[in-house]
């Protein structure tokens, strides 16, 4: 602050910058800023990040991770449908496709087992549609409290995304389920693709991407991408077992949790840049 000649103060722009906050609760506001900070939804976008980035017009970042899930449903819903569509109308009348692609879904129903049979369960049910929204929103939950909104919103956006992309395909992509005993009561021609493979990736898959953008000790980055890898493929397997997919269906679903993931990476990215 500094005095005019005739006395009356003035505020020096220096002051109107707003000071750290100090004390034990600034301290525990930066803690807690820092113990959510994922450096992989800070990088600086690509190209197509930063066209997004100025959708919504300059300041308004949440605008633009809104503008940025949508558009990602609709473009992934497109893709899985044209996809699903060329499966089942073009590939599966390719000779000898069909008939490979019912091989192992045979071979598993015909050596089911009950530790097997036990075991499936458990694999559909990490996958399901209890566990992942439990784990999205906890995170999410966490998250706002240390107001970090673009990690509130990524887990269950990444998880809508994938949901909505994979009902949007079985409504058009229309594919038998297995010829085998199917050990869960569902549509039977919602074969195509496998959503609890595509939910696994976008939730698991995320977590870890999350985690080791944080760390430095490559065994904990291999350890912690190895079970993140690993319970995909546990889903995919526990999907094919119960008779519920083929393999080309599992594999359809993980170019949609892939893509799904991706996509929120981009969208967070994006609104970071258009935030600063």
């Amino acid at each position: 602050m500094r005095q005019k000649r005739n006395g009356a103060p003035t505020v020096s722009a220096d002051l109107l910058v707003t000071p750290e906050v100090t004390g034990p609760r600034g301290a525990a506001s930066r803690a807690d800023a820092g113990l959510l900070d994922f450096p992989v939804l800070d990088r600086e976008p690509g190209r197509l990040g930063r066209s997004l980035s100025s959708l919504a017009g300059e300041g308004h970042p949440v605008w633009t991770y809104v503008v940025g899930v949508l558009l990602s449903l609709v473009s992934l819903a497109c893709l899985s449908i044209l996809a699903g569509l060329l499966v089942t109308r073009l590939l599966l009348h390719v000779h000898g496709v069909a008939s490979d692609d019912d091989w192992l879904a045979t071979f598993l129903a015909r050596h089911r087992s009950s530790v097997l049979t036990d075991a499936s369960l458990v694999g559909s049910i990490m996958a399901g549609g209890v566990v992942l929204p439990i784990i999205a929103a906890c995170a999410a939950l966490i998250a706002v409290l240390a107001r970090h909104w673009r990690l509130a919103a990524f887990l269950g956006c990444a998880l809508a995304v994938e949901s909505g992309s994979y009902r949007a395909t079985t409504l058009v992509v229309h594919r038998h389920r297995p010829a085998v005993h199917r050990l869960e009561s569902l549509p039977v021609n919602a074969s195509y693709p496998s959503g609890h493979t595509a939910a696994s990736i976008a939730v698991y898959c995320g977590l870890a991407l999350l985690f080791t953008s944080r760390l430095s000790n490559k065994g904990a980055r291999i350890a912690i991408w190895t079970i993140a890898v690993l319970i995909p493929i546990f889903v995919a397997f526990s999907r094919m077992y119960r008779g519920m997919h083929h393999p080309l269906d599992v594999l359809g679903g993980m170019v949609i949790g892939i893509a799904a993931l991706s996509a929120l990476v981009l969208v967070a990215r994006a609104s970071g840049r258009a935030a600063r």
